[in-house]
């Protein structure tokens, strides 16, 4: 989890900003990687979800908006950002390095599936001599491997599901909003996908805002917008525009 600190730049002194700041200079913004639907993308009509969210908290708060584009994200420093989506929560309530939102979605590693391979159905049941992909050093890779199934790692997601596609390997433990997403934009797919995830400790979270820079008010503020955001069914809409399903905390 120190990872995820050094993603938001939290670690080490920063200066605070707070709501008032925010309100100020009439602004909020949040880091996201320019290409990597369907969490973010700068170019094109589609932006993803994590922007599509960072707006609807900036509408909330009566407040501009804007992306700040990064990559890798331990850069967030150098552009000065506010925010970041999809933080995972787990390993650090404790952290007073960190500032965190409430919860506002859960996720975990799906477990997808090649047609045909029907007898698979979750991560425990093994099935002797069919090939799962994984990613490389992933949490995912070593649970998989000590249960004793076969793995076959990879580096990128895309990769992962092109075989999975061409039955190179009979099923994937991949991010289940990029399976969706996947399975949304090809309706033709014969892959199909479970929430193996689920019941699976070390294999699902919860999702929170990181806040990289600011006082009380402002994570009242964004923890406020959050909840209004989900009674209205927003957060749910924006997920479902790409195929997710918004399963909450």
């Amino acid at each position: 989890m120190v990872a995820g600190a050094l993603a938001l730049g939290l670690t080490g002194p920063a200066l605070s900003r707070t709501l008032g700041e925010v309100i100020e200079r009439n602004e909020l913004s949040i880091c996201a990687n320019p290409d990597a639907l369907p969490y973010a993308k700068r170019k094109g009509d589609i932006n993803g979800f994590q922007v599509d969210i960072g707006r609807a908290l900036a509408r909330q708060l009566g407040v501009g908006f804007d992306a700040k584009w990064i990559i890798p994200s331990y850069k967030a420093r150098l552009v000065d950002c506010d925010l970041k989506m999809d933080f995972i929560v787990q390993g650090l309530e404790d952290d007073s390095k960190v500032k965190l939102s409430k919860p506002y979605a859960r996720g975990g590693v799906a477990l997808a599936i090649a047609k045909g391979q029907d007898d698979i159905t979750d991560f425990a049941k093994v099935v002797p001599g069919r090939k799962i992909g994984v990613m490389l050093n992933s949490t995912a890779s070593v649970i998989l491997q000590k249960r004793g199934w076969t793995t076959s790692p990879y580096a990128f997601e895309q990769d992962m599901i092109e075989d999975l596609e061409k039955g190179d390997i009979a099923g994937a433990a991949i991010s289940v909003n990029s399976i969706q997403y996947y399975i949304h934009t090809h309706p033709g797919t014969p892959i199909r996908f479970v929430h193996a995830y689920e019941g699976e400790a070390d294999m699902e979270w919860t999702l929170a805002v990181g806040i990289r820079r600011g006082d009380e008010p402002m994570i009242a503020a964004i923890n406020k917008a959050l909840d209004q955001l989900m009674a209205d069914g927003t957060i749910a809409a924006i997920y479902a525009k790409y195929g997710i399903e918004h399963r909450r905390p």
